[in-house]
């Protein structure tokens, strides 16, 4: 099992930046990729950025340039710097761990950028 722990939402206005963190516990070195993912009213789960344990990252297309997802393996941490910030980001954001059996999920948080 792990536990994911997701923090720093909040209310940001357009142009401006928010990170994100999700703290590991558990079985974490059964974790081989961490991702976040955001839902917005009305819309599928989406996928925006993920990071493996060797580093590669992958993001939609929609944050390139401006988010950047990054891990701390010493605090067992997932960041997700986001900047220039848009309307179109507003969502709960959750964080997930990949293990070879199953994805885990924190409880999301609430990110709304005000036009």
């Amino acid at each position: 099992q792990v536990q994911l722990v997701e923090s720093g939402g909040g209310l940001v206005q357009a142009g401006g930046s928010v990170r994100l963190s999700c703290v590991a516990s558990g079985d974490i070195f059964d974790i081989t990729a961490m991702a976040w993912h955001r839902q917005a009213p009305g819309k599928q789960r989406e996928l925006v950025a993920s990071i493996t344990i060797g580093g590669s990252t992958y993001y939609t297309d929609s944050v390139k340039g401006r988010f950047t997802i990054s891990r701390d393996n010493d605090k067992n941490t997932a960041y997700l710097q986001m900047d220039s910030l848009k309307s179109a980001d507003t969502a709960v954001y959750y964080c997930g761990a990949m293990t070879r059996i199953t994805w885990y999920w924190g409880q999301g948080t609430q990110v709304t950028v005000s036009s």
